[in-house]
């Protein structure tokens, strides 16, 4: 042995004579939580405001959940066109579900809608619509980031699609570094709340784009209910 400690994180992918490719692997665990986290905000949201009946997105949600985890249990390695298009599947369910109740819940607010009479009832579904974006987000850069989290455990590009601290200064990059879900999820809830990057630079059209789109509706989202139930209350 060369004496080497490889992380907790790390698995062996192949090897060749007289070395060792490692395989910087993460836990599917808060990703697949993020995912139960969003089918459980779609069924608290009032009927109107939900894409399809009551069960019908969170059964997809875990159906296609449980694909991936059986596919792939554990940690994230398997590079799997299959699993691969399950996940963008998955992805594509949650962002249009979101985006959905966004739209709904704008016209709501337009039009008047039973829930934007009563402010804790606006908050409340404001708030888990505000929420359903930030998770159907964080998993959809999770998934597109440098082809994906099994990807990104086998190889990183040398220009990623999102450029973290860790890429744009050398001195703070960690051997191996790789962006785990906790890092999407983060990107995520920034770009939510301050509307516009932070410590995370879109460098890819795509990613400009989502991120663009996500700032979009989390204004509208933040702005109209806000307003409506400051009316309302007054």
């Amino acid at each position: 042995m060369s004496g080497e400690n490889p992380s907790d994180t790390d698995r062996t992918s192949s090897r060749a004579p007289g070395r060792r490719s490692a395989v910087h692997t993460e836990s599917r665990w808060p990703m697949a939580a993020a995912v139960l986290a969003s089918a459980v905000l779609t069924l608290l949201l009032p009927d109107d405001l939900r894409l399809g009946p009551r069960w019908a997105v969170p059964l997809a949600e875990a159906l296609l959940l449980v694909v991936l985890i059986s596919g792939d249990p554990g940690r994230i390695s398997r590079r799997s066109t299959a699993l691969r298009a399950v996940a963008i599947v998955m992805v594509v369910v949650l962002v249009g579900s979101a985006i959905w109740s966004t739209v709904q819940l704008i016209d709501d607010l337009i039009h008047g809608g039973h829930e934007t009479s009563s402010a804790d009832a606006l908050l409340l579904a404001g708030g888990s619509v505000w929420a359903s974006t930030v998770l159907a987000f964080s998993l959809l850069y999770f998934e597109l980031d440098s082809g994906g989290p099994a990807a990104r455990a086998h190889h990183m590009p040398p220009t990623p699609a999102l450029a973290f601290p860790q890429h744009l200064s050398p001195e703070l990059n960690a051997t191996h570094w790789r962006p785990h879900y906790v890092d999407y999820l983060y990107l995520g809830f920034t770009n939510s709340t301050a509307l516009s990057p932070t410590d995370v630079m879109p460098l890819a059209p795509w990613a400009k784009s989502v991120m663009t789109i996500q700032s979009i509706l989390s204004l509208m989202i933040l702005g109209l209910v806000v307003a409506r139930a400051v009316n309302v209350l007054a």
